[in-house]
C-alpha cells in the first residue's frame, strides 16, 4: 500500500467519525475536560496532572508497540470527539502521524509532549540527520520537559482548573527529580565492565547516555525494522566476547528476537541469560509494579541491576 493510498484512508476515517459526531467544540466547558491519549506512558503522565477533572482515554494499553500501532475507526471517533489528543512524537506513533495532524486542523487540540524537549538533547536516529529517536522518557530528567510541556498546555486550555494543573505538575516534576537521582545511585552500583545493556531494540539509548550504559539493541529505534542473521551474528559475538551475564527482553516486542540472539552466543560458546523483561514503549499491567511511569522505570532498573550484577550468566 502506498503512503498516498494510506493518507487517503486515514483521513476518509476521519471524515466519517466527524461526520458520526464529533462532541462538544474545544472551547466548550462544560463537564470534565475530553482527552485522549495515545500511549500508555503518555496517559499515565496526563492521569497525574489532569487528575479528576478531565475525562482520558488512552488509545494503546500495556504491552501494545506503538511502533506498529494502527488506529482504528474506533480511535479516530475517540479521538474527534475529544477535546484534547496528548501524544508522544517524535514519530513515536508512526503510522498516526496522518491522522494526528488532521486533528489539528478539525478544531481539536494537540498536544505533543516530548517536542517540549530541547533540540540540544534530542539523539538522531543513525543514517538520518533530521529524525530524531522518539524514546525521550528513559531519561527521567528529559521527561521533566514532558510533564511542564502538559502542564502548561492543560492551564491554557482550561484555565479554570489552572491551580489543580499547576500544582499536581510541580508535584510530578519534583518526583521525576527525585527518580531520576535513585536511577543514578543504582546503576552506579554496577561495576563499570557490567555497565553494559543488551535488548530487544533501540530503545534505551537516552537511559544510556543519561545513566553510564553501554548500549546495543537488536533492532532499530523502530521495531518495524527486521534483525538479519548478520545483525544477530555480530551482536553475539559482542556479547561472547565481553562476558556479558545476561540480555533482555522487552514487553512490548516479541522474544522470540533475543531467543535467537542467545542461542547465537551459546552456538560461539558463550554463557548468556535471559536477565528478565524491560517495559520499553508501554507500561506493565494495571495493578503491577509497573502499572504508573514511576512504577516502569523502578522496575526496569530493578531488573536491569540485579541481572548485570551476578558473577556468572
Amino acid at each position: 500500500m502506498t503512503t498516498k493510498v494510506r493518507t487517503l484512508i486515514s483521513v476518509g476515517l476521519l471524515a466519517a467519525a466527524v461526520a458520526c459526531g464529533g462532541g462538544r467544540p474545544t472551547g466548550d466547558t462544560e463537564g470534565p475536560l475530553r482527552v485522549v491519549a495515545t500511549t500508555s506512558i503518555v496517559g499515565d503522565l496526563v492521569r497525574s496532572i489532569g487528575g479528576d477533572v478531565i475525562e482520558l482515554e488512552t488509545l494503546m494499553g500495556a504491552g501494545v508497540d506503538p511502533h506498529l500501532y494502527k488506529p482504528s475507526a474506533g480511535d479516530v471517533r475517540a479521538m474527534a470527539s475529544a477535546q484534547v489528543v496528548v501524544y508522544s512524537g517524535l514519530h513515536l506513533e508512526g503510522k498516526m502521524t496522518e491522522v494526528l495532524a488532521e486533528m489539528g486542523t478539525r478544531g481539536v487540540e494537540t498536544v505533543e509532549v516530548a517536542a517540549c524537549v530541547p533540540a540540544d538533547s534530542l539523539l538522531t536516529v543513525a543514517g538520518y540527520d533530521n529524525l530524531h529517536d522518539p524514546h525521550v522518557w528513559f531519561d527521567v530528567s528529559l521527561w521533566q520537559y514532558a510533564a511542564a510541556c502538559l502542564r502548561d498546555a492543560l492551564i491554557r486550555i482550561d484555565p479554570e482548573n489552572a491551580e489543580g494543573f499547576q500544582e499536581r505538575g510541580d508535584e510530578m516534576i519534583t518526583e521525576f527529580a527525585s527518580l531520576d537521582a535513585w536511577v543514578r545511585e543504582r546503576v552506579a552500583t554496577l561495576p563499570e565492565d557490567r555497565r553494559v545493556l543488551v535488548t530487544a531494540h533501540d530503545a534505551f539509548s537516552y537511559f544510556g547516555r543519561a545513566y553510564g550504559l553501554e548500549v546495543r539493541g537488536l533492532l532499530g529505534v523502530s521495531t518495524a525494522a527486521e534483525a538479519g542473521t548478520a545483525d544477530v551474528q555480530a551482536l553475539a559475538a559482542f556479547i561472547a566476547d565481553r562476558g556479558l551475564p545476561a540480555v533482555f527482553v522487552e514487553s512490548s516486542v516479541p522474544p522470540r528476537y533475543i531467543e535467537a540472539l542467545t542461542e547465537a552466543v551459546i552456538a560461539r560458546g558463550g554463557e548468556v541469560t535471559i536477565g528478565g523483561s524491560l517495559y520499553s514503549d508501554a507500561l506493565g499491567s494495571p495493578g503491577g509494579p509497573a502499572e504508573t511511569y514511576v512504577g516502569t522505570v523502578r522496575a526496569n532498573v530493578d531488573t536491569i541491576v540485579g541481572a548485570l550484577s551476578r558473577s556468572e550468566p
